[in-house]
């Protein structure tokens, strides 16, 4: 079966580059195109896409606004959002409304078509250095608001939280906490749960401003 995939940018010859690699793609089929974040939302509710490729820039709506709505308005819908820049506020803001994990539009093609497949799997994209980076940066520039509570979690699921948000996949959590995979993947669950998180991506965000991490411990 086929993931369906969503391409939302606000320039035509961008999304037709990019509904050209997703389609001739095995296993990746284009349902639709947008060119800015009101058609994306109305799109998405009637294509049930997959996937998203979100541009952040757009006029009209923009990336971060729509991305809120389709996580909210659309059950198995990942946002992917697709950036010029590594260090942009529209890509943290995009993050803390429900984007699955975010992609440089320079990136290589392969990494394009290989990261549809990781949020159409129900995880985060989440390169170690540049999204630890760039959330440790706004999450700490932007005005004060109440932090998420980390008050009910456990000092193990703590433990595996703060390897999540220094951007470690589970098999590494797992060997440096000597626990199994299964165990870590269970811990993993009750965080999403417990801090009402919608995937890693926005673990991480918890992670960072509820104080758990900052950015000189995290380096």
């Amino acid at each position: 079966m086929s993931i369906r995939v969503l391409v939302v940018d606000d320039q035509a010859l961008v999304r037709g580059s990019f509904r050209l690699l997703v389609d001739t793609a095995p296993g990746l089929t284009v349902v639709g195109e947008a060119g800015d974040g009101r058609e994306a939302i109305a799109l998405a509710t009637r294509l049930h896409p997959d996937v998203v490729l979100m541009d952040v820039r757009m006029p009209e709506l923009d990336g971060v606004a729509a991305t809120r709505r389709i996580c909210a308005e659309v059950p198995g819908a990942h946002v992917l959002i697709l950036t010029t820049f590594d260090l942009d506020e529209y890509v943290y803001g995009a993050l803390r409304a429900g984007a699955s994990g975010f992609l440089l539009k320079d990136a290589p093609p392969a990494d394009l078509l290989a990261a549809i497949h990781v949020v159409a799997s129900g995880d985060a994209l989440l390169a170690p250095g540049i999204t630890r980076r760039l959330i440790a940066r706004f999450a700490e520039a932007e005005q004060p608001r109440p932090a998420p509570s980390i008050a009910g979690i456990t000092p193990r699921e703590r433990d595996v939280l703060l390897l999540v948000a220094r951007g470690h996949s589970n098999p590494e959590i797992a060997e440096q906490l000597h626990l199994s995979a299964a165990t870590v993947k269970t811990h993993i669950g009750r965080l999403l749960d417990k801090l009402a998180a919608r995937d890693r991506a926005q673990l991480v965000i918890a992670a960072y401003e509820s104080g758990l991490v900052t950015a000189r411990r995290a380096d």
